[in-house]
C-alpha cells in the first residue's frame, strides 16, 4: 500500500493549495504605498478594499482630494464610504463623472437621472446578480469603474463581495498562463439581458450592441498589471479553441474569483457607497435577503478598449 500523501501533495493533485499565498501584492511590483494627506484610508484586507473617511461626497471634491481618491482606487481597487445619505442622484452622477463620461444603460431601469441605474429587489423581484462578473464587458469599451449607492438595505444580508483579478492572474499555474497567452474571448449581452426579449427587439439590440472580443488577460491602462478579464455572465467562449476545451478553460478561470484571499466583503448600510475599478475586480451581490427589500443605484464610467 502506497504511503498516505502529504496534505500539500494531496491538495496539489486536486488543483488546490494550502498555506499562505506568498507574493500577494496590492501594488505593481516595485511600487510602495504612499501616505494620504487629505483623506483617511483604512485598508479592509492586506490586498483589496479600503474604507475612506473624513470626506462628504455631497460636497464638491477639490482637485487635491480627487487625486488622492484616484490613487487610492488604483491601489485598493474598491473604495468604501459610510454615512453618505446626503448624496442625491444628481450628486452621485456628478461624483462618478469626475472620472469620465457615464454610460446610459440600454437594458436596466433608470434612477432619477439617465446616467443612474436602479436595482430594486424585494418580494416581487429577487436579486440575481449573485454570479462573479465585471460590469458591461459586452461593450467595446467596458466600464472603467462603477459607483454603487445603497438607498434601502435589508435588516440582514445583501452584502457585496469583490475579488482582485490581478491576484487571480498572478497565482494561475504557469501552464495555464501559457495556455491563455494572447487569447481573446467573446463577450455578449444576450445571456443575461436577451432572455424573454421579443425576437425582433433582440435582433435590433444585437445589431446595435454586437458581441465583442476582448483579451482573456488585459493590461490595466494605469497600473500595467495583468488581470483576468473573463466572467461567467458575459463571456461566451475563447476564440480559436474547440467548444469543449474553451468551456473547460473558462470554468477554471471563472473559479479564480472564488478564492477568499483575493476578496473583500462589504456589509451595506443605507447611505453607504462603493466605488470599484471595473478593470481590476469582479463583484458578486450576495442574494440571501429575499423577500426583504434592497434598493441600490449605480453609475458606470465609460472606459477604454481592453488590450
Amino acid at each position: 500500500m502506497a504511503p498516505y500523501p502529504t496534505l500539500q501533495a494531496l491538495l496539489s493533485g486536486r488543483g488546490l493549495a494550502a498555506g499562505p499565498r506568498r507574493g500577494l501584492r496590492r501594488l505593481p511590483e516595485g511600487e510602495e504605498s504612499q501616505p494620504y494627506e487629505r483623506i483617511t484610508v483604512t485598508p479592509c484586507t492586506a490586498l483589496i478594499g479600503a474604507q475612506i473617511s473624513d470626506i462628504d461626497l455631497a460636497e464638491p471634491i477639490t482637485p487635491e482630494v480627487f487625486a488622492e481618491l484616484d490613487r487610492a482606487l488604483l491601489e485598493f481597487k474598491v473604495l468604501f464610504f459610510r454615512d453618505q445619505s446626503r448624496v442625491t442622484g444628481a450628486r452621485h452622477r456628478d461624483f462618478a463623472g469626475m472620472w469620465g463620461e457615464l454610460e446610459v444603460h440600454p437594458f436596466l431601469p433608470q434612477g432619477d437621472v439617465a446616467e443612474i441605474v436602479r436595482f430594486e429587489k424585494g418580494a416581487r423581484e429577487a436579486g440575481v446578480e449573485n454570479v462573479w462578473h465585471a460590469d458591461v464587458t459586452w461593450r467595446e469599451k467596458p466600464a472603467l469603474g462603477s459607483v454603487l449607492r445603497a438607498i434601502e438595505v435589508p435588516e440582514a444580508g445583501g452584502d457585496t463581495c469583490f475579488a482582485d483579478m490581478a491576484a487571480a492572474y498572478d497565482f494561475l499555474p504557469e501552464h495555464v498562463k501559457t495556455q491563455i497567452r494572447g487569447r481573446v474571448a467573446v463577450h455578449d449581452f444576450t445571456l443575461p439581458f436577451g432572455i424573454g426579449m421579443d425576437p425582433d427587439k433582440l435582433k435590433e439590440m444585437q445589431e446595435k450592441y454586437p458581441a465583442v472580443e476582448h483579451p482573456v488577460v488585459r493590461i490595466h491602462p494605469r497600473t500595467g498589471r495583468r488581470t483576468l478579464f473573463v466572467n461567467a455572465i458575459f463571456t461566451t467562449h475563447i476564440v480559436g479553441l474547440p467548444e469543449e476545451e474553451s468551456e473547460e478553460l473558462l470554468k477554471l478561470l471563472f473559479q479564480q474569483a472564488s478564492v477568499p484571499e483575493y476578496q473583500v466583503r462589504f456589509k451595506w448600510e443605507a447611505g453607504s457607497i462603493a466605488f470599484w475599478d471595473n478593470r481590476a475586480v469582479q463583484h458578486y451581490a450576495v442574494s440571501d435577503y429575499f423577500p426583504q427589500r434592497r434598493v441600490m443605484e449605480r453609475a458606470a464610467i465609460l472606459g477604454d478598449r481592453p488590450r
